[in-house]
């Protein structure tokens, strides 16, 4: 009877603090898509019609299936690009002209809605085929509370993006954060015994991040540095000033379109 008292006892403080243990606050996701109409290689490059609907229209109607978001905005600075994403029902937002980055233009956002929000991904506004099923996996990896910021890599590398420097590369520490982002061969290869492919596992940058909003307004505030400016790599910013950037493996690619000359393949590939 001692035992089954016990038991009793234990059962009902079990049950008392059951939902305390196992329910945990969900976390607030804004997925935010910059878009400006004055791209100096492609202007009113968010407007562009491909099969029917806006760039910008098809880059909403993508990230909005992303099962972790919980809300979604396109940031401008443009009326014309207002009207558009209000003309199919997606939210838009308008921000200033001055901002020098998609990152200053997201936290603008966020410091209007600081609370709001537990997380922020900056969704590329020139991606018209973007995955859903890489932003959820980029997000994921703040199931870890200790992640400030993530990025995407993939080990799809050849020889020509190594040697490229629009190809951007990155090396990370045994925890998968990164030690270091470059537009040089990296790690350089001068002294491999075989071949670079084969003596190291090269990574290639996919420029997706996302971040916690405290974070966000926190990388917002810090100044420019020697080193980004030198390798033209924003990134290189938070890591100077002390950040850790998480840097999630992916198979999931889809093109963008940053000139003209893109458009073609991406319409090749678009199915509606």
């Amino acid at each position: 009877m001692i035992f089954a008292k016990k038991n009793e006892i234990q059962n009902e403080i079990h049950s008392l603090f059951l939902p305390f243990i196992f329910t945990r606050k969900k976390m607030r996701i804004l997925g935010i898509i910059p878009a400006r109409y004055g791209s100096s290689r492609f202007p009113g490059k968010p407007l562009i019609d491909l099969k029917g609907k806006t760039m910008i229209q098809r880059v909403v109607e993508g990230a909005s299936k992303a099962t972790r978001l919980s809300e979604l905005v396109v940031a401008t600075d443009d009326e014309r690009i207002v009207e558009a994403v209000q003309s199919f029902g997606g939210n838009v937002a308008m921000t200033s002209t001055s901002h020098p980055t998609g990152t200053d233009r997201c936290a603008e956002i966020v410091r209007k809605n600081e609370q709001a929000f537990d997380v922020v991904i900056n969704i590329q506004g020139d991606e018209p085929l973007v995955d859903a099923r890489q932003l959820d996996q980029l997000l994921a990896a703040f199931d870890d509370p200790s992640v400030q910021i993530a990025t995407l890599a993939s080990r799809n590398i050849n020889m020509d993006d190594i040697l490229n420097t629009n190809r951007i590369k990155v090396v990370i520490d045994k925890n998968s954060n990164a030690l270091y982002f470059s537009r040089s061969p990296l790690p350089n290869f001068a002294n491999a015994k075989e071949a670079p492919l084969t003596a190291y596992p090269y990574l290639r940058h996919i420029g997706l991040y996302a971040y916690r909003s405290s974070v966000l307004l926190e990388l917002s505030a810090l100044q420019e540095t020697a080193l980004e400016k030198i390798e033209s790599l924003e990134q290189l910013r938070w890591l100077y000033h002390g950040y850790a950037i998480k840097v999630v493996e992916t198979e999931i690619e889809t093109p963008n379109i940053d000139a003209p000359e893109d458009v073609e393949k991406v319409l090749e590939l678009l199915n509606d």
